[in-house]
């Protein structure tokens, strides 16, 4: 169940950013449980929804956001202190907005890219973990 807070902050969202968002959700809640990464806390960050692994050293803080500043797009946030805007870029070269530092932007004027969306949850919530294995 979506908490309430990030309710309130996404109902006066446009339809399509609510879509993306939800689905955006259910993707990051099925990464928790197929990547063995356990509880989520799921909170506001910033003003902004945020999923981060409850288990310390695990993975980073996802957050998104939708604003009327860039209207035409939902707004992915990772921690500029990783690499992870950047590992995106090569994997999804010129596919989205990518600011190289913390912030990817996917359309909504067209379907969410899941794979997108799945690589960018996984590589953020397994992201401490993956860098003490390699």
């Amino acid at each position: 169940m979506t908490p309430p807070d990030i309710l309130a902050r996404i109902e006066n969202w446009p339809a399509n950013a609510q879509k993306h968002f939800a689905r955006t959700r259910c993707i990051v809640h099925d990464i928790a449980e197929t990547a063995d990464i356990g509880a989520l806390d799921e909170a506001l960050k910033w003003g902004q929804p945020a999923w981060r692994p409850k288990r310390p050293r695990v993975g980073s803080t996802l957050r998104v956001d939708w604003s009327p500043t860039t209207p035409d797009r939902l707004l992915a946030f990772v921690d500029c202190k990783t690499d992870l805007a950047q590992q995106m870029d090569t994997r999804f070269p010129g596919q989205f907005h990518n600011d190289g530092r913390r912030a990817l932007g996917f359309a909504l004027n067209t379907p969410l890219d899941e794979d997108a969306v799945w690589q960018l949850a996984h590589l953020t919530l397994t992201y401490h973990r993956a860098k003490r294995l390699s």
